[in-house]
């Protein structure tokens, strides 16, 4: 009988240290840096036990059938997370793509809308103009307010064609300093080109260039850097009418 409990102590050490010496093994080679087991170390494993278990004691038909699901779950997880690598991988490609086919059309951020601070002494209002605005006014309206104040009306000329930054001092017509909160913009203005009296929509430029960032495309829009994915809407110039 001592014999036997002999045996079955040698046989569990001779697992352990199996087991010991193939993970250090694996990680020694670098097959394993983490020393996580994938299927192919899992099946060695397994085929070890199978041949250095005790002859009095084998091993349990259900714990192989259990330690056999286990390896055909390790592996349909090892399939998936390699396809969900690739699709990944798959987005970033046409995301990347997308993002080079934007150069020349116009980018819109969806809103006409812009928050002030308490600590903004000026604002830069950007605005495009396809041909040039012989002349043309900025009205700047409180969006906070239910019936839409006007706060502000700037006037200017002579303006060149493409993107222009029209200075508000955050001063109101009636001399005050604007509160902090959500303001809009309407501006309208006379087309150098053409002179016709035409709208122009904040929000709205030209992409002027693409550049990844960390990976992550990003679109230079208004002189700024926007990620794509803050871009409602591309379009093509013509495609619009820009009043």
């Amino acid at each position: 009988m001592a014999n036997v409990v002999d045996t079955q102590y040698q046989f569990t050490a001779d697992k352990i240290q199996a087991k010991k010496d193939a993970a250090a093994a694996e990680k020694a080679s670098g097959t394993n840096p983490k020393s996580q087991l994938d299927k192919d170390a899992f099946m060695k494993l397994l085929l070890t036990e199978l041949q250095y278990q005790d002859p009095t004691s084998p091993m349990d038909t259900e714990k192989m059938l259990t330690q056999t699901s286990q390896l055909a779950t390790l592996e349909m997880q090892e399939n998936t997370n390699s396809a969900m690598k690739d699709l990944v991988a798959q987005l970033k490609s046409n995301s990347s793509m997308y993002a080079l086919s934007a150069l020349g059309k116009m980018a819109s951020l969806g809103t006409d809308n812009f928050v002030l601070k308490a600590e903004d002494k000026s604002m830069d209002i950007p605005v495009y103009f396809e041909n040039g605005a012989s002349s043309g006014v900025v009205q700047i309206f409180d969006g906070s307010a239910s019936d839409a104040k006007l706060v502000r009306e700037i006037s200017f000329k002579d303006l060149s064609a493409g993107t222009n930054k029209i200075k508000w001092d955050t001063i109101t017509d009636g001399g005050a300093v604007a509160k902090e909160g959500v303001y809009y913009v309407k501006v309208a203005y006379v087309d150098a080109k053409t002179g016709i009296s035409r709208t122009a929509k904040y929000g709205e430029y030209p992409v002027e260039s693409v550049k990844f960032i960390d990976g992550k495309a990003n679109v230079k829009i208004a002189g700024e850097y926007q990620p794509v994915d803050k871009i409602a809407e591309f379009y093509d110039n013509t495609s619009k009418n820009n009043g």
